[in-house]
């Protein structure tokens, strides 16, 4: 019910790649080339920049990119609406997420979900990403929505949200003004992790695999629980740590905390439902149909 060419610049937009975009569509480059001329001639405007081998949005391209954005969403938003029109939804809902899917992503969803379905009970049963497949094995909850890559054969694996991991510090911190290390600068670094078990630990080491660094080579401070033991430990220490974006919007935003590029290290991951294979309960479809049409901002 969109224009397909929105999809392709929205693609290309957030993967500033028309390969890797003609890749996830399922159509060739050329399509992609011919897509994105044709919106320029429309608006009459460049949409992207080669900087080399690299493209990089205009000024145009990142207005078009924040409008497709919202047009999506609100397209999902209008496409669930219609589709739970015909009946009353009530009962009980039992779901089990990972520490940070459960501390950052999942409270505004839930309480825009309970606006909508008074009628739903949901409870939340918070554990890392091991602890969380565990229970559903178990059966002690209906769904799970994990990070990390693990892949258990018992269960299905849908892709719910994009994350980033970023290298922290304490605004304070004599790395803070640099920006940015090489890849053997953080294995002078003191670090703080994530205990045995979380997806986050599991998304690190393999993401500094291709950098040749293990994890049991970086210089480990402590083990901590929760993301935030591990902000309010940093706000009192030098040391830094690999946390979501999605958790320290607050502290960047006033400040307390800065990101320090490390090159060459680009840690992105899906935030997954999980749930075993077979037909999932109509209620379970619903919470999955709902978080995906949430508008994140």
């Amino acid at each position: 019910m969109f224009d397909f060419r929105l999809k392709v610049f929205n693609t290309v937009a957030k993967r500033l790649s028309f390969t890797k975009a003609a890749t996830e569509l399922f159509i060739t480059q050329p399509a992609v080339t011919k897509h994105i001329h044709e919106i320029e001639q429309y608006f009459k405007v460049k949409l992207f920049e080669r900087d080399g081998r690299k493209i990089r949005l205009t000024p145009a391209g990142q207005t078009l990119l924040r409008h497709t954005e919202d047009l999506f969403a609100l397209y999902r938003t209008l496409e669930f609406e219609m589709h739970t029109q015909a009946d009353k939804k009530a009962g009980r809902l039992r779901v089990g997420a990972s520490t940070t899917v459960a501390q950052y992503v999942l409270p505004p969803v839930l309480a825009s979900f309970h606006q909508k379905f008074p009628d739903i009970r949901v409870t939340l049963h918070t554990d890392n990403t091991e602890q969380v497949e565990q229970s559903l094995q178990q059966h002690q909850v209906d769904f799970g929505i994990i990070e990390g890559r693990s892949k258990n054969s018992a269960f299905r694996y849908t892709p719910f949200l994009k994350d980033q991991l970023v290298l922290v510090a304490n605004a304070s911190h004599p790395l803070a003004r640099k920006g940015s290390i090489k890849p053997d600068e953080l294995l002078k670094i003191p670090l703080l992790l994530r205990e045995p078990g979380s997806g986050t630990l599991e998304v690190i080491a393999h993401a500094l695999k291709p950098l040749g660094i293990k994890i049991t080579q970086l210089k480990k401070e402590m083990q901590l629980g929760s993301t935030e033991s591990i902000k309010s430990y940093l706000q009192h220490s030098q040391c830094m740590a690999f946390l979501s974006l999605h958790a320290i919007k607050p502290e960047l935003e006033q400040r307390l905390f800065s990101v320090i590029d490390v090159k060459g290290l680009n840690i992105q991951r899906d935030f997954f439902f999980i749930s075993p294979h077979g037909e999932a309960s109509a209620m379970v479809k619903l919470f999955m149909q709902f978080a995906l049409t949430y508008n994140f901002r």
